[in-house]
């Protein structure tokens, strides 16, 4: 999400951050390079333009520009604008306390139907009772897909297959929702390949006689600046409550989401992030903006993590930890906890300072990586998997391999990393937060976690010469190493 748009406005900062010293000149540059972004990134030009003139108006004046420290001023002003265009949000759906009406509208193909499952999810953990209409007469097969949906969730669907007028198809709707104990609507309506006459004199029927108490617009963030436009003319026919933008998982160029609020005036409620039916989540414009500058958006994770990962078993793992134990079966239910979340490469995108290493993966795939590890450690007894190092011999080590379909020297190779992460965490236990978080920057240099330092460790026991652009990641990786280390020296 937004990959194109980070990396070029990091480009951007990064190239105020050689200067010796800002003046306004190269600020004035750096900032062109920053609206060029935007505009590549599908941002609309007239936004692009008043966001950089909002920012040019705080960063060319005398305190950034005689700061000690100028361009972490400048990526202040950048993150805190990036909000300012994003928000503010309004998370809240409004409920009243006998029965809210939601109406959800939008172009076909832009998920709308899988949205209304997506909410209607969202709404039953927060404890309330939905019910999903389908109100889509357009389309037998949007009336089915909803059915199907609502099957999965255990959530009823009112449908009538030979309705033809979907006004009162919703009446009657609201009226069985009343009277079955139904607390919110979400109608699913109608949607078309284009705006036209004809979609929206059946929506504003809908918005007269039935009166929703909230009308949301899902809008697909591939079709770029399409998406803005249609936002535009579905606020002047309908006022939309609000924005729930899909496929912001995949390779958007994101320029819909930072233009729609400052093209219509109405914010971005939330975003689908994945085909699941639980990848929909609340948007909050300061953590995106935070991604897009590289910072990362630790606080989403945590809350995934609360709502994904099962307590009972991380409430176990804590307190083995707290005795200093730690084995690979401990290992494996972690990794099991974190593909919850998504692929590895999504996790560290949200993790600061770690977002661009999935682009140092280049071919490499991290997920397949953690399914050998896993089908190493499934191959071994539960006795090697609680001292590894002590219990398993050279023969063992083939067997294991031969079951696990890989190199007798991977299974090594992982013995010996797992050796030192055990002895990682069990010094943990009685660390403080501080201390943890450090040892965790150490664990990340490992070869388990490191995938620079996986090339290496490959190269030497296969005796494979690196590839010319397998040396320049390391070196690369080196370099920012000392660079690293000669900051912390400086510190102390």
């Amino acid at each position: 999400m937004f990959e194109s748009l980070q990396e070029n406005i990091s480009s951007a900062i990064r190239s105020l951050c050689g200067r010796g010293r800002l003046t306004e000149s190269n600020m004035r540059e750096g900032l062109a390079l920053v609206q060029t972004a935007l505009l590549e990134a599908d941002v609309s030009i007239e936004v692009a333009k008043d966001f950089v003139a909002k920012v040019s108006e705080q960063a060319i004046g005398e305190t950034v520009l005689k700061a000690i420290d100028p361009t972490h001023q400048l990526v202040s002003i950048v993150h805190q604008e990036l909000v300012n265009l994003m928000g503010p949000v309004d998370h809240s759906l409004h409920f009243k306390p006998e029965l809210t009406v939601l109406m959800l509208c939008g172009l076909q193909g832009s998920g709308k139907t899988t949205t209304c499952g997506k909410l209607g999810k969202l709404i039953q953990q927060r404890g309330r009772k939905p019910m999903l209409v389908a109100a889509d007469l357009q389309r037998p097969a949007a009336i089915q897909q909803l059915q199907i949906l609502g099957q999965q969730l255990n959530i009823p669907v009112y449908a009538d297959l030979a309705a033809k007028d979907p006004v009162a198809l919703c009446q009657i709707a609201v009226k069985q929702a009343k009277a079955t104990g139904v607390q919110v609507v979400i109608i699913d309506t109608a949607g078309r390949l284009h705006v036209d006459e004809e979609l929206m004199g059946q929506l504003t029927q809908i918005d007269r006689r039935i009166g929703p108490d909230q009308v949301y617009l899902v809008v697909d963030s591939m079709t770029g600046q399409d998406a803005v436009r249609s936002a535009k003319a579905f606020n002047e026919a309908l006022e939309l409550d609000g924005v729930i933008m899909t496929k912001l998982d995949g390779d958007a160029r994101g320029g819909a989401a930072l233009s729609v609020k400052a093209v219509t005036g109405v914010p971005i409620k939330f975003i689908g992030t994945g085909e699941h039916l639980d990848a929909l989540e609340e948007f909050h414009p300061d953590r995106l903006a935070g991604r897009i500058l590289g910072m990362g958006d630790v606080l989403s994770l945590v809350e995934q993590a609360q709502q994904k990962f099962d307590q009972e078993e991380m409430a176990k793992a804590e307190a083995k930890l707290r005795k200093g134990e730690f084995t690979l079966e401990d290992f494996k239910k972690q990794l099991g906890q974190i593909s919850k979340l998504g692929s590895i490469q999504k996790v560290m995108s949200m993790i600061p300072g770690m977002g661009g290493m999935s682009k140092m993966l280049g071919d490499q795939n991290p997920d397949a990586d953690l399914r050998r590890l896993v089908g190493v450690i499934d191959s071994m007894t539960p006795d090697e998997r609680r001292n590894p190092s002590k219990t398993i011999d050279q023969s063992r080590r083939r067997r294991i391999a031969a079951g696990a379909g890989v190199e007798a020297h991977e299974v090594n190779d992982l013995v010996k990393q797992f050796d030192g992460m055990a002895d990682m965490m069990k010094k943990m236990s009685n660390m403080s937060l501080m201390d943890r978080y450090k040892t965790m920057h150490q664990l990340g240099s490992s070869g388990m976690l490191n995938p620079n330092a996986k090339l290496a460790k490959q190269a030497k026991s296969t005796g494979k010469r690196l590839t010319s652009e397998e040396r320049a990641k390391l070196k690369k990786q080196r370099e920012k190493e000392l660079r690293s280390r000669k900051r912390d020296e400086k510190k102390k």
